[in-house]
């Protein structure tokens, strides 16, 4: 639920979209105690999808689906100590002006620790790769240029049924604690992410996972919610497992040399920081938000996201 009220972003999005484009309705319990069905003619309807949690208790949404069965996808890992990161991510950068709609990727940088619990593959190694998900035939051509990067030292990418999609990023299928932020680039200054890079690698003093996610295509495209920034071009992801103070040093730093490009921080990527509000919306749709807000909660006995 809550993925979908905070835009949703999933892993075909430059494609169909975000979640919330196609919700249907919501019901929720408004501040008064009041049970309402919201339809897209409601204001509600535009505030909730986008605004998140700060407008009552949904209880259900309806949502439409997209006939996708099977798709080509997967990830390319290279070891960060054999290639330059700095020289794949402008690869990735490069290649990305080349794609359609229906091909959706990120990027992503792991120095993983040298610790026993980490599988012998990843212990110690600074990964790099790029991740894969796209629907048709092309597949296999558009990924081409990818391969000539550099040596490979994990290939993943095939075609799947869609039950399988969850294997294209791995992400851990358990509940663990980190602090972290987002960003929505106007465009991806690649020197800056090289020095991004290099600040939150191996000998950052602590675990930082970079993602960088190419939007545009459906995402870009007008919708009857608050879902903002749908100029944006890029988004950068940056998480630590550090305490909230330490993560910040790392973290604040790294945010500042994307800050000529950043339009905005996502709501569904604030992590830990979601307690601070600045920059999760564009002045009209924070103050539309605000307005709605002082209709339907006037007393915030909600959380207020929205000023």
């Amino acid at each position: 639920m809550s993925y979908t009220l905070g835009g949703g972003l999933g892993i075909l999005a430059r494609e169909f979209g975000y979640a919330a484009d196609h919700v249907r309705s919501l019901d929720l319990v408004t501040a008064d105690g009041e049970l309402r069905h919201v339809t897209p003619e409601s204001d509600l309807y535009w505030a909730l999808l986008g605004g998140g949690h700060s407008l009552g208790v949904v209880t259900e949404l309806e949502i439409g689906l997209v006939p996708v069965r099977t798709l080509y996808g997967g990830s390319l890992a290279f070891d960060g100590g054999q290639v330059d990161p700095a020289a794949v991510l402008g690869a990735y950068a490069e290649w990305t002006w080349t794609l359609p709609d229906a091909l959706t990727s990120s990027f992503a940088a792991v120095p993983y620790p040298d610790i026993p619990a980490m599988p012998p593959q990843l212990r110690g190694r600074y990964v790099i790769s790029v991740r894969v998900a796209c629907t048709g035939d092309d597949g296999e051509r558009l990924v081409e240029p990818l391969r000539r990067i550099g040596p490979v030292s994990a290939d993943s990418l095939r075609e799947m049924p869609y039950a399988e999609s969850h294997t294209i990023h791995s992400d851990p299928d358990f509940p663990h604690a980190y602090y972290g932020d987002s960003a929505v680039l106007s465009e991806l200054d690649t020197e800056k992410v090289a020095q991004l890079l290099a600040r939150t690698g191996p000998d950052a003093g602590a675990m930082v996972v970079v993602q960088i996610n190419h939007l545009g295509g459906a995402l870009a495209a007008p919708a009857a919610n608050a879902v903002p920034y749908r100029d944006g071009k890029f988004l950068v992801r940056l998480l630590t497992m550090a305490d909230r103070e330490r993560a910040r040093e790392i973290l604040d730093p790294a945010f500042a040399l994307l800050a000529t490009k950043t339009l905005g921080r996502s709501l569904n990527f604030a992590f830990g920081a979601g307690d601070r509000t600045e920059g999760l919306y564009d002045d009209e749709t924070r103050k539309r938000l605000a307005g709605v807000k002082g209709r339907y909660d006037p007393a915030n006995l909600f959380r207020r996201l929205t000023s």
